[in-house]
């Protein structure tokens, strides 16, 4: 029923700590209830997969379920949800719940994951037609407390508190997801001044605004509650109707009717035919890998995914539980003076491949080794603690590491590879990187840390080790001794399982055709963007320093210019002040609405400012573009390192398209077509000893392996004819000269070629260029007359991916689509645009790591001093000397153009300055 905001106090007595009672603790959920407090509970801008999957009401019911599990302890377990269609109140009052605020569109969506979640852990979901969920708890609690059952009932629903007593409670969210406030018999009396089977009564009286159910006017909680004080019930109130005074009391006796309807509607039905009892919910067995997968495409952090494993291993015996610690146990040896060379020489040096484990730091462009161990394929393990190795054994560790005749494994490389370089040693002969390998696997991840990847494919928990630790006890003291032990065996089984997981890694990569991949791009690629961040890019500091202070200026004069407007000061940052100003004082548009009102979002304040004459949103905007901007200068100036470079961190396993993302700073987000964007790339400059920065970027490379793909004729002709692109593709479809073609006939097209690229629906095109879905779709059709081919392309691969599980690119990097057999249309859907764009993006993004793997080798093999510093997704920039500008020039031109050969011609434009923005093209 409601779904309402009122928290009722503080927090009651803590949660239960004792063991269920011997008839057991029945716990029941408000599946729709609690959702929809997750979902408001949790921001939906920084809840989204990179596909556009809302995911902030899964997160936050997840997040409360685990709590739950944890704080309760049930020994049994349901979750209660709302069908679509009337229930029986529907029946009684035709306008029940009529008015409610449209439900927001990223909601829905969320509900079928988390029932999919409840299902892949053992947790019952029940339902029945024509009831709502309440009535579904309240017949489970009833029959709870008939089986002698503590019963507990999460709900937003103020309804539930009506089924309180000495042997069921109501656990009731607060402001945020974690706040539950225990409602027991004595909570509900203090808080609304009546005892738990009289709520229903004071309801009644109150009204409902959630469920469109109106109260007497002029009488509150205080009054209603008075009035069942003073007779008990609403029944003998009722019987008693003309003895109540004064304005109040002639109130309720007109609106007599009412109340009693109000007191129908709010009772809950405790009698349901449902298919399940209350012995029927104890929780199943989880099923660990679904839960993986599922947590996999929605993109949530391990720690997520950590919690909720924990405490399910708490509360139910899994189906396949972990492999024991002591299977990944291993024989360590403590590398003791003059041992390392033996020890690689009995172990490490048959040509067999060993694991490798780091410890240490890494990051802008450096690193600190502090630990390294071996596992060797016939199980010993050698641990070295580089700090403690004499010459001879560092000399030996050293040149075995360095020896591409030794296969190595090593979990997420990158960062190692910046210690080990750090420390003066090189690593060579690194077949398998089991982070990479299992984002080729599953391309649909966010997270491949060690542990997660040996449970999701070795079925095993990477946790503490138990035992003696082979010869690592020997010599070595209590205390601290004890310590270091655990340390360099927890390293040593890292090691080991590395070395395992690459194996079961490799086999997958063979079956998914991803071995080449990782082989011949992926791997290769860690030593180049290592060498890349190592190397960084100059900045200058006077000049962001001078920008920083411009665009806070820009933001103090936008914060002054908006208090001049209304007329008052007032904080531009808060939400809820400036819809107090703009829809309330200044009367402006209503926007979306949204649970706090309505939406003061950027679109909202561009549609404002399209809509009104009011300067107010045009500032706003621009108060929020400039102080965007100070955050960037800001974040740039604090990563400039001691060198006076800044050294950004590249990531190869966050796209699922096969993109590289840079962080810490993200350099690949600076804007480039706004003029203030253009100026915060004067800050890049060349370093020393160098006279020149050189950028070359791909001219529209998606549009060219579209081209290539679907072997369109008039397509790949337009790329040949030497005109303007857009143009040229616009005057096909508008059948006007190439001559006549204005700029917003060119804008439509251009937003179609590279929206067909994306996976671009009728209806974003509508957004994106303004017009109708009606309109958007003429245009999509007129463009499918002269270009068959494309039309037919996009059909074969939804086609085909639908048929096969998966996308693939070019160079067979495979994106696997299992919603595109969804029952669900907005999951279907989504899938559909990832089939869509996958192939082109991923093939792009494929291409330039090919090129920068080739630019790469040619100047090592010319001998040129000059260096890529950035890649920003398809363009490279580097940094060259005098003397070597005109043979790089051409050599980044030529590598690039010849990536990949296509039917029409990879472009490449080359520009050269003494800054970013000077070397643009």
């Amino acid at each position: 029923m409601a779904m309402t905001e009122e928290t009722p106090g503080q927090n009651g007595p803590s949660p239960a700590q004792a063991a269920p009672s011997d008839c057991g603790r029945l716990l029941l959920l408000d599946g729709h209830s609690m959702a929809f407090r997750a979902f408001f509970a949790l921001p939906v801008d920084k809840f989204t997969t990179s596909t556009g999957q809302s995911t902030n009401a899964i997160y936050g019911f997840t997040s409360m379920l685990i709590k739950l599990l944890r704080d309760e302890r049930p020994t049994h377990i349901a979750v209660a949800w709302d069908l679509s269609g009337p229930t029986f109140r529907d029946e009684i009052y035709t306008d029940y719940k009529a008015g409610r605020a449209d439900t927001p569109q990223e909601f829905p969506s969320q509900v079928e994951f988390v029932q999919e979640l409840l299902k892949l852990v053992g947790i019952t979901s029940v339902s029945a037609p024509g009831y709502e969920a309440d009535d579904v708890i309240a017949t489970l609690a009833a029959r709870g407390r008939e089986e002698g059952m503590e019963v507990l009932i999460a709900s937003g629903d103020r309804d539930a508190f009506q089924l309180v007593d000495r042997t069921c409670t109501v656990l009731y969210p607060g402001k945020s997801i974690s706040d539950l406030t225990r409602m027991t018999p004595e909570r509900v009396q203090e808080k609304y001044g009546v005892p738990p089977e009289r709520y229903r009564d004071l309801a009644a009286l109150v009204g409902e605004k959630a469920d469109n159910l109106p109260g007497v006017p002029g009488v509150g909680p205080k009054t209603a509650a008075k009035w069942i004080a003073k007779y008990g019930s609403l029944e003998e109130l009722v019987a008693h109707a003309d003895e109540v005074t004064g304005k109040a009391g002639q109130s309720f006796r007109d609106h007599l009717d009412q109340v009693l309807r109000n007191q129908q509607l709010n009772r809950l039905d405790p009698d349901v035919r449902l298919d399940a009892g209350v012995h029927d919910l104890t929780m199943g067995e989880a099923d660990r890998s679904g839960v993986n997968d599922l947590f996999d495409n929605l993109e949530f952090a391990s720690t997520l995914r950590d919690r909720l494993f924990s405490v399910l291993g708490e509360a139910e015996q899994t189906a396949a539980p972990a492999v024991a610690a002591e299977e990944f146990s291993v024989d360590l040896t403590a590398a003791e003076p003059g041992t390392v060379a033996a020890w690689l020489q009995r172990h490490a040096s048959s040509g067999a491949r060993c694991g490798l484990a780091v410890t240490g730091t890494w990051g802008a462009g450096t690193g600190e080794l502090t630990g390294l161990a071996v596992a060797a394929p016939d199980g010993p393990a050698l641990h070295a603690d580089p700090a403690a190795l004499g010459a001879d054994d560092e000399s030996a560790l050293a040149a075995w590491l360095a020896d591409p005749r030794f296969p190595k494994a090593l979990h997420d490389s990158k960062g190692p590879l910046l210690a080990l370089w750090a420390r003066g040693w090189e690593l060579r002969g690194l077949t398998s990187d089991t982070a990479l390998a299992a984002y080729l696997v599953q391309p649909g991840g966010r997270k491949f840390e060690l542990g997660d990847l040996c449970r999701r494919f070795l079925n095993r928990e990477l946790t503490e080790q138990q035992g003696d630790g082979g010869q690592l006890a020997l010599d070595l003291g209590e205390g601290e001794g004890d310590s270091r032990a655990a340390e360099r065996l927890d390293l040593a089984v890292r090691a080991r399982a590395t070395l395992d997981l690459a194996a079961g890694l490799d086999s997958d990569l063979d079956k998914r055709g991803g071995a080449a991949l990782l082989r011949d791009v992926e791997l290769p690629l860690v030593r180049v963007l290592a060498g890349m961040e190592r190397t960084g890019i100059a900045a200058d500091r006077a000049y962001l320093d001078s920008l920083e202070e411009e665009f806070a200026a820009a933001v103090r004069q936008a914060v002054a210019e908006a208090h001049r407007v209304v007329g008052r000061e007032f904080n531009l940052g808060s939400p809820k002040q400036l819809q107090q100003i703009l829809f309330t004082e200044l009367d402006l548009p209503k926007t979306k609405r949204i649970k706090t009102g309505y939406t003061t979002d950027a679109d909202a304040l561009a549609w404002l400012a399209a809509r009104t004459d009011n300067e107010l949103p045009v500032i706003l905007l621009r108060h929020r573009d400039q102080t965007r901007l100070r955050t960037t200068v800001e974040g740039l100036v604090k990563t400039i390192a001691a060198d006076g470079r800044i050294h950004t961190t590249y990531n190869q396993t966050v796209a699922a398209t096969g993109r590289l993302s840079s962080v810490e700073p993200n350099l690949q987000n600076i804007p480039v077509r706004t003029d203030a964007g253009r100026r915060i790339r004067r800050a890049f400059v060349v370093g020393e000893d160098y006279q020149h920065l050189l950028t070359a970027d791909y001219s529209q490379i998606e549009l060219r392996i579209m081209a290539h793909l679907s072997e369109d004729t008039a397509l790949i002709e337009a790329f040949q004819t030497g005109h303007d692109f857009h143009a040229e593709i616009a005057a096909r479809v508008f059948g006007i000269d190439v001559t006549e073609v204005d700029g917003e006939a060119r804008a439509r097209i251009k937003a179609m070629n590279y929206g067909l690229a994306y996976g671009l629906s009728e209806y974003g095109l509508s957004q994106q260029l303004g017009i109708t879905p009606k309109e958007a779709k003429a245009l999509m059709d007129d463009y499918f007359v002269q270009f068959g081919g494309v039309r037919d392309y996009l059909q074969a691969v939804v086609d085909r991916a639908r048929r096969d599980g998966y996308t693939e690119t070019m160079l067979g990097r495979r994106r696997y689509l299992p919603d595109l057999t969804s029952d669900n249309r907005q999951r279907r859907d989504m899938a559909e645009r990832m089939a869509l764009n996958a192939p082109i993006q991923g093939s792009a993004a494929d291409i330039i790591k090919v090129a920068m793997l080739d630019v790469d080798t040619a100047l090592r093999e010319a001998g040129h001093r000059s260096r890529m510093l950035l890649q920003v997704h398809d363009e490279l920039v580097l940094e060259v000397t005098a003397d070597e500008l005109d043979p790089v020039r051409k050599l980044v031109s030529d590598k690039m153009a010849g990536a990949y050969p296509l039917r029409v011609p990879l472009a490449v434009s080359v520009g050269v300055g003494r800054d970013w923005h000077d070397a643009a093209h």
